[in-house]
């Protein structure tokens, strides 16, 4: 796995790239010190990963997401933050972010989460996962919408992080088919991303909180 780790000092991306680098399958192939820089080099070296902290010169961990995410769609990123605030959790799961890594926790969940990220699956925290459960509860129930059972059936999947590669083996369908599913699931609900899925999910009682 290509990483590319950007923060503005240099202290923490040496610490991340010395753990990093003790695992036989990941290497560093960049460091950034701000978020312009984190943005053009992830776009010219397109890693598997890029590593982003939430608050950076330039443009900020969130920003650069969003940036990138729009012109190299296939490069995962991990937001990393010293800052346990539900609001930057949601902005960055909504920007594109696979995952969501407390600073004060990196030892013990950065390796977690790039390990979710290999399989295809969104990293959330325990404290994490409760903000969101929270926020689903503290919303309400959704509005019906008439999905057909098999747009039921896909949304449960995606809801429980299966990537449409997996919920098209499990169904014995091709990928685009399970795509084209999803996607006129969301419109029939008006979401726009995985998170609102979930909470539609969770609140409907496709998953368990």
């Amino acid at each position: 796995m290509r990483v590319v780790i950007a923060d503005d000092h240099g202290i923490v991306r040496s610490g991340i790239r010395l753990l990093l680098e003790k695992q036989p399958d990941i290497k560093v192939v960049a460091e950034a010190a701000d978020g312009v820089e984190a943005r053009d080099i992830v776009i010219r070296e397109r890693p598997d990963l890029a590593i982003l902290d939430v608050k950076m010169p330039g443009l900020t961990g969130l920003q650069a997401t969003r940036e990138i995410k729009a012109q190299a769609p296939e490069v995962s990123i991990l937001i990393l933050s010293m800052h346990d605030d539900e609001r930057y959790l949601f902005e960055a799961l909504k920007a594109g972010a696979s995952g969501y890594v407390l600073k004060s926790q990196a030892d013990t969940d950065l390796l977690a989460a790039i390990r979710s990220v290999e399989r295809g699956e969104p990293f959330l925290s325990p404290a994490a996962q409760q903000a969101l459960i929270r926020d689903v509860l503290e919303r309400g129930a959704e509005t019906e919408s008439e999905l057909t059972p098999r747009e039921e059936e896909i949304v449960k999947l995606v809801a429980e992080a299966n990537t449409s590669r997996e919920i098209a083996e499990m169904l014995h369908l091709s990928e685009k088919t399970v795509e084209n599913h999803r996607a006129n699931a969301m419109k029939k609900l008006g979401m726009r991303d995985r998170v609102e899925l979930v909470r539609y999910a969770i609140r409907q009682g496709l998953v368990e909180p």
